[in-house]
């Protein structure tokens, strides 16, 4: 039971609270996927530059006017871990420019994150209440972007396409996205629509440094925005799979939701 608690920990620092491309999803299926070795990416073909795959992108998804429309989001759905034979529920509130609230329910117990658009907190059964901060806060602060689809260039210093790379069926652009003081992420977009399909990515949490994957599919409109319906995350182990339910904009959130609690 120890260790099932441990890995549920691990799991829920590094993994699940780090959310950073899918900006809310709905999904239908939960299957578990297994992990393959990525395959090295080819050098770039030279008809896309970075700019050109960004752009492509956000039209992709909406646009930046259907995008601007929204200035809130309340996710609701089900996390799926098959490898410790356990479920639970997410729910995800975002309101622009940057707050973000997650909760998480797994076996009882409850997983909550905030960001309040300066400060950020979590708070779980082992850890307790407490404040991020130096490159954890700043992950956090990267995440809570409302509209971190249409800010890629503002969060990031510098764009390089390192190659191209099938991701299954599809042929993707590979592109390394640095950050001024921190670490790069690996995004995929697919060469024929467009699409953000993987995320690779470091994040800074309470237990260090990891690195974790996200996969993007069953893209579907909503409120004139294109959103993945599924999510599956990976880090060494244990893999899971949020699938949402229910996405709704523009609900009203009052801004003292996403500040820390005051300690019990």
């Amino acid at each position: 039971m120890r260790d099932k608690n441990e890995n549920m920990k691990k799991l829920l620092a590094v993994g699940i609270l780090g959310l950073t491309m899918c900006c809310g999803a709905i999904a239908q299926e939960a299957s578990p996927r297994p992990q393959k070795p990525a395959p090295k990416a080819t050098a770039p073909s030279g008809t896309a530059s970075p700019d050109q795959i960004l752009n492509r992108y956000v039209e992709a998804i909406g646009g930046r006017a259907a995008w601007k429309k929204l200035t809130s989001r309340v996710s609701t759905g089900t996390i799926d871990v098959p490898e410790m034979q356990i479920s639970g529920t997410v729910e995800f509130h975002e309101k622009a420019p940057n707050r973000l609230l997650r909760v998480i329910i797994l076996n009882g117990a409850s997983f909550r994150q905030g960001f309040d658009g300066n400060n950020g907190w979590t708070d779980d059964p082992q850890d307790g209440l407490r404040s991020q901060t130096g490159a954890e806060l700043e992950d956090a602060r990267l995440d809570a972007d409302f509209y971190h689809p249409l800010d890629l260039r503002q969060l990031y210093s510098k764009f390089t396409l390192t190659g191209t790379e099938k991701i299954g069926e599809h042929d993707t652009y590979v592109i390394e996205a640095a950050r001024a003081g921190g670490d790069p992420d690996k995004m995929y977009f697919d060469m024929k629509t467009g699409l953000a399909l993987r995320m690779i990515s470091r994040r800074h949490s309470a237990e260090g440094l990891s690195t974790y994957q996200e996969d993007l599919e069953d893209y579907r409109e909503v409120d004139g925005i294109k959103l993945p319906f599924t999510v599956h995350q990976s880090i060494a182990k244990p893999s899971f799979t949020i699938t949402f339910t229910e996405v709704r904009h523009n609900v009203e959130l009052n801004d003292s939701e996403f500040s820390k609690p005051a300690a019990e």
